[in-house]
Protein backbone atom coordinates (compact mmCIF):
# COMPACT_ATOMS: atom_id res chain seq x y z
CA UNK A 1 0.00 0.00 0.00
CA UNK A 2 1.00 3.73 -0.08
CA UNK A 3 2.71 5.69 2.72
CA UNK A 4 -0.20 7.55 4.32
CA UNK A 5 0.69 11.13 3.24
CA UNK A 6 0.09 9.53 -0.59
CA UNK A 7 -2.59 7.40 -0.06
CA UNK A 8 -4.99 9.80 1.73
CA UNK A 9 -5.32 11.96 -1.11
CA UNK A 10 -9.40 12.65 -0.49
CA UNK A 11 -11.97 15.18 -0.03
CA UNK A 12 -10.92 17.35 3.05
CA UNK A 13 -14.42 15.92 5.32
CA UNK A 14 -12.75 12.75 5.26
CA UNK A 15 -10.01 13.39 7.72
CA UNK A 16 -12.32 14.25 10.46
CA UNK A 17 -13.34 10.42 10.44
CA UNK A 18 -11.18 7.81 12.25
CA UNK A 19 -8.39 6.10 11.52
CA UNK A 20 -10.08 2.97 10.98
CA UNK A 21 -13.01 4.08 9.00
CA UNK A 22 -9.90 5.82 6.59
CA UNK A 23 -8.60 2.45 5.97
CA UNK A 24 -12.00 1.14 5.68
CA UNK A 25 -12.80 3.63 2.88
CA UNK A 26 -9.14 2.94 1.24
CA UNK A 27 -10.25 -0.38 0.68
CA UNK A 28 -12.82 1.00 -1.53
CA UNK A 29 -10.45 2.73 -4.01
CA UNK A 30 -7.91 1.11 -6.29
CA UNK A 31 -4.17 2.21 -5.84
CA UNK A 32 -0.81 1.20 -7.26
CA UNK A 33 2.45 0.20 -5.65
CA UNK A 34 5.38 -1.51 -7.38
CA UNK A 35 4.13 -5.10 -6.96
CA UNK A 36 0.01 -4.44 -7.55
CA UNK A 37 -0.07 -2.40 -11.05
CA UNK A 38 -4.51 -2.16 -12.36
CA UNK A 39 -5.51 -3.04 -15.90
CA UNK A 40 -7.88 -0.63 -17.12
CA UNK A 41 -11.32 -2.10 -17.36
CA UNK A 42 -13.92 -1.70 -20.21
CA UNK A 43 -15.60 0.86 -18.49
CA UNK A 44 -12.56 2.81 -17.94
CA UNK A 45 -11.12 2.68 -21.53
CA UNK A 46 -14.52 3.63 -23.06
CA UNK A 47 -14.71 6.42 -20.57
CA UNK A 48 -11.25 7.92 -21.96
CA UNK A 49 -13.15 9.22 -25.36
CA UNK A 50 -14.87 11.56 -22.53
CA UNK A 51 -11.32 12.96 -21.48
CA UNK A 52 -11.37 14.97 -18.07
CA UNK A 53 -8.50 12.08 -17.30
CA UNK A 54 -4.42 12.66 -16.90
CA UNK A 55 -2.40 9.88 -19.15
CA UNK A 56 1.55 10.01 -17.42
CA UNK A 57 3.74 7.80 -19.85
CA UNK A 58 7.00 6.84 -18.52
CA UNK A 59 9.59 7.08 -21.54
CA UNK A 60 10.13 3.95 -23.87
CA UNK A 61 12.60 1.13 -23.11
CA UNK A 62 16.26 2.72 -22.78
CA UNK A 63 19.53 1.37 -23.13
CA UNK A 64 20.98 0.55 -19.65
CA UNK A 65 24.86 0.21 -20.90
CA UNK A 66 24.74 3.98 -21.27
CA UNK A 67 23.94 5.40 -18.40
CA UNK A 68 23.27 9.55 -17.85
CA UNK A 69 26.82 11.50 -17.20
CA UNK A 70 27.12 13.50 -14.39
CA UNK A 71 26.51 16.34 -14.50
CA UNK A 72 23.74 15.89 -17.79
CA UNK A 73 23.60 18.32 -20.23
CA UNK A 74 19.86 19.11 -21.39
CA UNK A 75 20.85 20.07 -24.67
CA UNK A 76 23.27 17.23 -25.42
CA UNK A 77 21.50 13.60 -25.99
CA UNK A 78 25.01 11.85 -25.89
CA UNK A 79 25.61 12.96 -22.05
CA UNK A 80 22.12 11.05 -21.34
CA UNK A 81 20.74 7.27 -21.03
CA UNK A 82 19.12 6.58 -24.63
CA UNK A 83 16.34 4.75 -25.80
CA UNK A 84 17.18 1.41 -27.11
CA UNK A 85 16.42 0.29 -30.55
CA UNK A 86 14.15 -2.08 -29.14
CA UNK A 87 13.12 0.26 -27.24
CA UNK A 88 12.40 3.00 -29.79
CA UNK A 89 10.33 -0.28 -32.19
CA UNK A 90 7.90 -0.60 -29.05
CA UNK A 91 6.93 2.65 -28.73
CA UNK A 92 6.09 2.44 -32.98
CA UNK A 93 4.10 -0.57 -31.52
CA UNK A 94 2.06 1.79 -28.82
CA UNK A 95 1.97 4.33 -30.76
CA UNK A 96 -0.34 2.37 -33.27
CA UNK A 97 -2.27 0.73 -30.54
CA UNK A 98 -3.02 4.22 -28.80
CA UNK A 99 -3.74 5.55 -32.52
CA UNK A 100 -6.73 2.55 -32.22
CA UNK A 101 -8.21 4.06 -29.41
CA UNK A 102 -7.85 7.20 -30.89
CA UNK A 103 -9.21 8.63 -27.24
CA UNK A 104 -8.58 12.85 -27.60
CA UNK A 105 -5.68 14.98 -26.03
CA UNK A 106 -5.09 17.89 -25.05
CA UNK A 107 -2.34 20.49 -26.67
CA UNK A 108 0.17 20.74 -25.73
CA UNK A 109 1.74 17.47 -24.59
CA UNK A 110 3.59 18.11 -21.21
CA UNK A 111 7.24 16.41 -21.79
CA UNK A 112 10.32 16.14 -19.86
CA UNK A 113 13.51 17.93 -21.00
CA UNK A 114 15.71 14.66 -21.42
CA UNK A 115 15.95 13.08 -24.28
CA UNK A 116 14.55 9.93 -23.89
CA UNK A 117 11.01 11.54 -23.18
CA UNK A 118 11.38 13.88 -26.17
CA UNK A 119 11.88 11.04 -28.29
CA UNK A 120 9.42 8.74 -27.08
CA UNK A 121 6.99 11.91 -27.20
CA UNK A 122 7.76 12.52 -31.43
CA UNK A 123 7.68 8.56 -31.48
CA UNK A 124 3.45 8.60 -30.57
CA UNK A 125 2.48 11.73 -30.75
CA UNK A 126 4.14 13.38 -34.18
CA UNK A 127 1.07 15.53 -35.28
CA UNK A 128 0.82 17.12 -31.45
CA UNK A 129 1.77 20.47 -30.28
CA UNK A 130 4.75 19.27 -27.90
CA UNK A 131 5.63 21.48 -24.87
CA UNK A 132 8.97 21.02 -23.07
CA UNK A 133 8.43 21.46 -19.06
CA UNK A 134 11.94 21.94 -16.81
CA UNK A 135 9.39 21.16 -14.28
CA UNK A 136 8.80 16.88 -15.13
CA UNK A 137 13.05 16.78 -15.54
CA UNK A 138 14.54 13.17 -13.64
CA UNK A 139 14.64 13.40 -10.03
CA UNK A 140 16.96 10.05 -9.25
CA UNK A 141 20.02 12.26 -9.64
CA UNK A 142 18.97 15.10 -7.84
CA UNK A 143 19.09 15.71 -3.99
CA UNK A 144 16.04 15.83 -2.07
CA UNK A 145 15.85 19.97 -1.94
CA UNK A 146 16.25 20.08 -5.88
CA UNK A 147 13.54 17.32 -6.13
CA UNK A 148 11.02 19.15 -4.22
CA UNK A 149 9.66 21.50 -7.30
CA UNK A 150 9.67 18.82 -9.29
CA UNK A 151 7.55 16.47 -7.38
CA UNK A 152 5.28 19.36 -6.61
CA UNK A 153 4.55 20.39 -9.66
CA UNK A 154 3.83 16.64 -11.28
CA UNK A 155 1.50 16.17 -8.31
CA UNK A 156 -0.33 19.51 -9.35
CA UNK A 157 -0.15 18.56 -12.83
CA UNK A 158 -2.08 14.74 -12.23
CA UNK A 159 -4.67 16.80 -9.58
CA UNK A 160 -5.44 19.65 -11.94
CA UNK A 161 -8.79 19.26 -13.89
CA UNK A 162 -8.60 18.29 -17.50
CA UNK A 163 -11.89 20.11 -19.38
CA UNK A 164 -13.83 17.50 -20.83
CA UNK A 165 -13.29 16.14 -24.34
CA UNK A 166 -9.63 15.95 -23.82
CA UNK A 167 -7.19 14.01 -21.62
CA UNK A 168 -3.96 15.83 -20.49
CA UNK A 169 -0.70 13.68 -21.67
CA UNK A 170 2.63 13.66 -19.68
CA UNK A 171 5.68 11.74 -20.85
CA UNK A 172 8.27 11.54 -18.38
CA UNK A 173 10.12 8.83 -16.02
CA UNK A 174 9.41 6.88 -13.56
CA UNK A 175 11.53 7.82 -10.62
CA UNK A 176 9.24 11.05 -10.81
CA UNK A 177 6.56 8.88 -9.68
CA UNK A 178 7.83 6.77 -7.20
CA UNK A 179 9.54 9.99 -5.15
CA UNK A 180 5.77 10.99 -5.41
CA UNK A 181 3.70 7.90 -4.29
CA UNK A 182 5.66 5.41 -4.38
CA UNK A 183 5.07 3.58 -7.25
CA UNK A 184 7.42 2.71 -10.60
CA UNK A 185 5.99 2.02 -13.02
CA UNK A 186 8.24 0.10 -15.90
CA UNK A 187 9.61 1.50 -19.28
CA UNK A 188 6.74 2.78 -21.69
CA UNK A 189 4.39 2.15 -19.27
CA UNK A 190 1.12 4.51 -19.43
CA UNK A 191 -0.35 5.17 -16.12
CA UNK A 192 -4.31 6.69 -15.68
CA UNK A 193 -5.13 8.95 -13.58
CA UNK A 194 -8.49 10.77 -12.38
CA UNK A 195 -8.02 14.63 -11.10
CA UNK A 196 -9.49 15.35 -8.05
CA UNK A 197 -8.72 19.18 -7.62
CA UNK A 198 -7.64 20.45 -4.46
CA UNK A 199 -8.64 16.72 -2.41
CA UNK A 200 -5.80 15.10 -5.50
CA UNK A 201 -5.51 13.05 -7.71
CA UNK A 202 -7.21 8.80 -7.80
CA UNK A 203 -4.84 6.07 -9.25
CA UNK A 204 -6.94 4.22 -11.94
CA UNK A 205 -4.93 1.65 -14.29
CA UNK A 206 -1.89 1.09 -15.79
CA UNK A 207 -1.30 0.10 -18.92
CA UNK A 208 2.12 -1.58 -19.91
CA UNK A 209 3.46 -2.25 -23.26
CA UNK A 210 2.67 -5.65 -23.47
CA UNK A 211 -0.55 -5.15 -22.30
CA UNK A 212 -1.52 -2.82 -25.22
CA UNK A 213 -2.62 -5.86 -28.14
CA UNK A 214 -5.21 -7.75 -25.24
CA UNK A 215 -7.04 -4.11 -25.07
CA UNK A 216 -10.10 -3.95 -27.48
CA UNK A 217 -10.79 -0.23 -28.33
CA UNK A 218 -14.06 0.70 -26.92
CA UNK A 219 -16.49 3.21 -28.96
CA UNK A 220 -17.60 6.27 -28.25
Amino acid sequence: MLPLPALFRLPLPYYHLPLACLLCLASLFTWADEHLAVEPSAELLAALHQGGFVLYLRHGPTDSLIPDLVPVVLDDCATQRPLSEEGRELMRLVAEHMARHAWPLEEPILVSPFCRARETARILFPDKIQQVDELLRYTAAMTDDEKRPVIEHTDKMLSQPVASGANRMIVAHGPNLADLMDYFPSEGTLVIFSPLGEAGYLYRASIPPELWPTLTPQAL
